[in-house]
C-alpha cells in the first residue's frame, strides 16, 4: 500500500475542501495519486449529491460579468446563506459569469464545464447547488454597460445602454433599480405588459365607482391613477431615489437604455 503523506492530504484538501479523512482515505484506495484521487472523490460523492437535488435551495448569489463587446448575469442557488457567502461560491459564481461570454447571446444552457464547477460546489458543501439562469446580452460598438452587484451578493443589474452616457451614471441607476419600491418592470411605460395595465385600470375604475364618482369623473381619476402606476413602475419615469427631484430619464443626456436586468436570488422577473 502507498504511503500516504500528510502533504498529499492537505494538497488534496485544498483542491476539494473535504474533510481530511476523505481525502486520506480516497488516496489511499488509487495508490496516492491526486490526480486520481480527486477524480475518484468527484465521481463517488457526485452520485451521493444526485440524491439530494430535491432539497430547497433558498439562497443563493447573482454574479455579472463584462468584456470589450457583451455582458452576462448568472443566479446560483445553495441552501444556506453560509454557502453563499463562502469564498469558492462566489468564485464559482463569477467563473460562470465569464464562462458564459464565450457563449451565444440570450438566455445560456449551463455547459459541462459550468456543471463541472457547480458539481465541485455540491461536492465540497454537501448542499443542493445549482445554476437557477444565465443570461448574455451583446452591444454594438459605442454602446455602454452599467453593473452592480449589492453587497449580499443576492441582487445584481445589469444595463445595455446607447451611447453618450458614462459608466458612473449607468452604475447609479443600476444601484437605483436594486434599491427602488417599487421595483421597475419596464424601461418605458410602452414596456409595461397590458395584463398589468389593464389589471390596475380595472381596479382604479372600481375604486372611484364605490366612492360615488360618476362616469366622466372615475374615467379622469383612472387616468391620473394610470400615469401614477407608471410612474411607479416604468424605469425612465421613476424618481431617483438618490435625487427625486430628478427623473431616471433626466440623468440619461439624450441617451436610451436598450434593456436591464435586475436578478434577485430566488425572484423570477
Amino acid at each position: 500500500m502507498a504511503d500516504i503523506s500528510a502533504k498529499d492530504v492537505m494538497a488534496l484538501r485544498n483542491r476539494t475542501g473535504l474533510p481530511m479523512m476523505s481525502c486520506k482515505k480516497a488516496l489511499k484506495e488509487v495508490g496516492g495519486d491526486i490526480e486520481a484521487a480527486e477524480e475518484h472523490l468527484r465521481k463517488t460523492l457526485k452520485g451521493k449529491m444526485e440524491t439530494r437535488t430535491e432539497r430547497a435551495a433558498a439562497e443563493g448569489r447573482v454574479a455579472v460579468a463584462v468584456n470589450d463587446g457583451a455582458a452576462s448575469i448568472v443566479e446560483l442557488r445553495c441552501e444556506t446563506d453560509f454557502t453563499a457567502k463562502n469564498d469558492k461560491f462566489i468564485e464559482a459564481a463569477d467563473k460562470i459569469a465569464h464562462l458564459a461570454l464565450e457563449q451565444d447571446a440570450g438566455d445560456i444552457e449551463a455547459t459541462d464545464e459550468m456543471k463541472a464547477i457547480i458539481d465541485d460546489i455540491r461536492i465540497s458543501t454537501g448542499e443542493n447547488a445549482s445554476i437557477a439562469r444565465i443570461h448574455k446580452t451583446a452591444r454594438d460598438a459605442g454602446e455602454s454597460f452599467g453593473t452592480y452587484v449589492h453587497h449580499d451578493g443576492k441582487t445584481g443589474v445589469l444595463i445595455h445602454a446607447t451611447t453618450g452616457v458614462g459608466e458612473d451614471v449607468l452604475r447609479q441607476i443600476c444601484m437605483h433599480i436594486t434599491a427602488a419600491v417599487p421595483r421597475p418592470i419596464g424601461i418605458t411605460p410602452d414596456d409595461i405588459p397590458e395584463e398589468l395595465v389593464e389589471k390596475e385600470r380595472k381596479f382604479r375604475m372600481e375604486q372611484a365607482i364605490e366612492a360615488g364618482k360618476n362616469e366622466e369623473i372615475a374615467a379622469k381619476m383612472v387616468e391620473g391613477g394610470i400615469k401614477k402606476f407608471f410612474s411607479d413602475v416604468a424605469l425612465l419615469e421613476q424618481d431617483f431615489v438618490v435625487d427625486p427631484s430628478k427623473k431616471i430619464k433626466d440623468l440619461l443626456g439624450g441617451a436610451a437604455i436598450k434593456e436591464f436586468f435586475r436578478w434577485e436570488v430566488g425572484v423570477e422577473a
